[in-house]
């Protein structure tokens, strides 16, 4: 089970703690900014605890609030909030706090950083978090791979009353790691008085010792029965069981019957924070299928849940390349680009992206892709694949400098890359003729271990990088390379540059020119030195007078053969320019229509459509000069000189009843006379309201509603139909300035005000701030937060208390908040 999971549980279960004594009106005050945390809606006592802070001074009062925050910080899965704060000079050390910076430490994934924390409050007798502390040192050397320590370190809790159990199935677990079957088992043996959760998950360690054991078969039916009565399973628990159920499956061979168990789970946790994981192994079990079902990818691609919707859409593009189908990879791909979904885990599917770009040599928008990559705040391993990404796309587009730079500093700062940025480092010291930096580049190489074979990659690079810049020893730095390196598996594209020197001699060399393509097409030649070898051998036999008959044919070959090569768009123009030579305007017109689709940018683009224009007026083809006349029209566009003419943007929205202007008027007739304090009120509230839509022309205007709500809030004290619902609708516009804090502040306001109790008591605004509060803390997948909200609006007896009764229990089936 994942540490940070049980790290999670810890810091819930120990995070609500008595407030010191204080004086009576500043103890007031820090009771209600916490209430909302005792409530188990840690985001609203962050908002209220913040504000307390900033009137709390410097002395015990500011430190009292920051540490009531730092808990509220955690409770809210905010660590590196809680972090900065415990970081503040101004709240001095203890052992409490210590134990909530390994807590945040921990929650961020910095097991190494968490560990002397831990061992610092597990040494402390004195300390309340003692006994937790040992349990956290254990949790972060098993996350370190120190099973051994970890194992160690659990015994003490074997015979705490309270920790025994928890500790046996962390050992039994410990145990399974080292293979140690038998001891896994006298633990798992020896737990007594375990509850629902503790019995679920030493039923899972059974079905682990099945899989151990080599019986997939049992484990199955052991795992299978804890998702289909997942009543006190833990999240960590369910995902441990589907990912085992997943493996069970690929050893049995029957992945399409294991992809559903992981299917239906992402499709009832659509915001789960383990899809990243999900989708992976539910791709692996694609893999192992023959013809992997594509149904539900397909369907929750078309769903607005993210950020499932994102993960849909990245790897059903796996699997579309995997079939051959790269254009509508990219297409889903770039889908998932647009939708700015900005999850780490999802920045992968732009990389993949980024790739199918650069495969298309659409440069710019590769790198504004990998550009959008980082601002979804990656993990370094991805990062440092998305920098070296980058560096190779700069590269390909001809930006050496930038591309050399980045090469050399990924050199020195991943270790997984070290070696192969170095290599292209040196390849960029070549473009940009700085030989000195080319040698010493090579030399640290060299020095870090590179075989021979590398080293005749970097020579064969040199001579073909001498050969593109036409240098005169390019010839002899070749001849160089194949007689040092003549079994190198590249030695047919040296045959090939020395092929393309002898073309590009002055006078050409043809003879010489066919004589090196010959040694390179004997030579077992790479898929390189194929694709340029064809591609010379046309403009060879171009040269050669009136040789068209041998030119199309092998034209039509190439493009047939290699429909992305960067040489393409010459072949493709060639082809055309022949067709037309020869009177052949049909074709002629299809090659150069295909030339300036595919290439709008290039210099020749325009040229290609004036001619596909003059190849369908020589046409005799029906609708020929219809034709002609739209390809004439989009020359002209080219030129600049028309534009079609753009669509007026709507800017003015108008209201449901007519005229807004008019209708504040009258508000505020009503507000400066003798009308009665109801009527006023009404006034208020129409006024507030006609802001509210005005402000989708003008957001300013949202402040003016939100003053005339606030003004209607506070003559209407008592709560009631009046106070509710300019509270509601102030927090409607609170959310739509997108101060979400804010919004959920206001909206709670209601929920947390007595229903009261008069004989109507006010239900219609007080359920429709509830649940808009509850919404937006289940968009930022804050579950228990959500559920305290609804338990609220359940107890209130109103006409929407069983809607919420059945949301609360649906969202505590669905995310596991058992025992609340």
């Amino acid at each position: 089970m994942n540490s940070r999971w049980a790290m999670r549980a810890l810091i819930i279960a120990v995070n609500v703690l008595p407030l010191v004594s204080l004086r009576a009106d500043f103890s007031a005050d820090l009771s209600v900014a916490s209430k909302a945390l005792a409530d188990g809606v840690p985001e609203v006592a962050v908002i209220r605890l913040q504000s307390l802070l900033g009137k709390s001074g410097t002395g015990d009062q500011w430190q009292t609030t920051a540490r009531e925050l730092v808990k509220a910080f955690l409770a809210a899965q905010r660590p590196s909030d809680a972090l900065s704060l415990l970081d503040d000079a101004r709240l001095p050390p203890n052992s409490s706090s210590t134990f909530w910076r390994a807590q945040a430490l921990a929650d961020l994934g910095r097991w190494s950083d968490a560990l002397p924390s831990y061992q610092a409050v597990a040494a402390d007798n004195a300390s309340p978090f003692r006994v937790e502390a040992i349990f956290g040192t254990s949790e972060m050397l098993r996350a370190l791979g120190r099973f051994d320590e970890a194992l160690q370190n659990l015994m003490p809790l074997l015979q705490e009353k309270d920790w025994q159990t928890r500790a046996a199935l962390r050992s039994a677990e410990l145990l399974l790691g080292r293979s140690d079957i038998l001891n896994a088992r006298r633990m798992l043996d020896g737990i007594e008085g375990e509850g629902v959760a503790e019995r679920k998950e030493r039923r899972f360690l059974r079905g682990r010792l099945e899989m151990a054991q080599h019986r997939p078969d049992r484990a199955l039916s052991i795992f299978e029965s804890l998702v289909k009565k997942p009543e006190g399973v833990s999240h960590a628990l369910v995902l441990a069981v589907l990912f085992e159920i997943a493996d069970a499956h690929l050893q049995l061979k029957t992945p399409e019957t294991g992809d559903d168990f992981l299917e239906e789970f992402i499709d009832q946790h659509p915001n789960d924070g383990s899809l990243a994981q999900l989708f992976a192994k539910l791709d692996e079990l694609y893999r192992g299928e023959r013809k992997p079902a594509r149904s539900e990818l397909e369907r929750w691609t078309h769903e607005p849940e993210q950020p499932r919707r994102g993960f849909a859409q990245w790897y059903l593009a796996l699997i579309e390349l995997r079939a051959g189908h790269r254009d509508r990879a990219r297409q889903l791909l770039r889908v998932m680009r647009d939708s700015k979904a900005r999850v780490p885990e999802l920045a992968g599917g732009l990389v993949e992206l980024a790739t199918l770009e650069v495969d298309q040599r659409n440069f710019d928008e590769a790198l504004a892709t990998l550009e959008e990559a980082r601002t979804w705040r990656p993990k370094q391993d991805l990062l440092e694949r998305i920098n070296f990404l980058s560096a190779q796309t700069l590269y390909a587009a001809g930006r050496f400098q930038p591309a050399t730079t980045a090469f050399a500093e990924l050199a020195h700062s991943s270790r997984s890359l070290t070696n192969l940025s170095l290599y292209n480092a040196s390849l960029g010291w070549l473009q940009l003729g700085n030989v000195p930096r080319f040698a010493a580049a090579y030399d640290e190489l060299r020095g870090l271990g590179a075989d021979s074979e590398g080293q005749a990659e970097l020579r064969l690079e040199e001579g073909l990088l001498r050969a593109r810049q036409g240098q005169p020893d390019a010839s002899e730095v070749l001849k160089r390379f194949i007689a040092e390196f003549p079994g190198n598996a590249r030695l047919s594209e040296a045959w090939v540059a020395l092929a393309e020197v002898a073309y590009h001699a002055r006078p050409p060399r043809m003879d010489e020119a066919r004589k090196f393509l010959n040694r390179a097409f004997e030579s077992k030649p790479t898929t390189a030195a194929k694709e340029r070898g064809e591609y010379l051998t046309i403009w060879i036999e171009d040269s050669a007078a009136d040789n068209g008959d041998k030119v199309i044919p092998l034209a039509n070959q190439f493009l047939r053969q290699h429909p992305v090569s960067p040489f393409t768009p010459d072949v493709r123009i060639k082809l055309a320019e022949t067709y037309f030579l020869r009177q052949d305007f049909p074709n002629a017109q299809t090659q150069f229509e295909l030339f300036a689709q595919q290439n709008p940018a290039a210099p020749l683009a325009e040229k290609a459509l004036f001619f596909a224009a003059q190849s369908a007026m020589a046409s005799m083809a029906p609708h020929s000069l219809d034709r002609a006349i739209v390809l004439f029209d989009q020359v002209v566009q080219l030129k600049g000189d028309f534009r079609w003419a753009a669509r007026n943007e709507q800017a003015v929205i108008e209201r449901k009843l007519g005229k807004p202007q008019e209708a504040l008027l009258l508000y505020d007739d009503v507000l400066k006379n003798d009308a009665k304090p109801g009527e006023k009120r009404e006034a208020l509230c129409g006024k507030g309201d006609v802001f509210f839509d005005l402000s989708a022309v003008d957001p300013k205007n949202y402040e003016s509603a939100i003053a005339a709500y606030d003004q209607l809030a506070a003559d209407a004290i008592e709560p009631g139909h009046w106070h509710n619902q300019a509270l509601f609708k102030k927090g409607i516009c609170l959310e739509k300035k997108s101060d979400r804090a804010a919004a959920l502040a206001t909206f709670y306001r209601v929920v947390e005000t007595p229903i009261g109790s008069d004989p109507l008591p006010e239900y219609f605004w007080f359920y429709k701030a509830g649940f808009n509060a509850a919404r937006l803390l289940e968009n930022d997948s804050r579950w228990d937060s959500a559920a305290k909200v609804y338990e609220k609006l359940a107890a209130a007896g109103g006409t929407r208390s069983e809607e919420a009764k059945a949301r609360l229990n649906r969202l505590r089936l669905e995310h596991f908040l058992w025992g609340e």
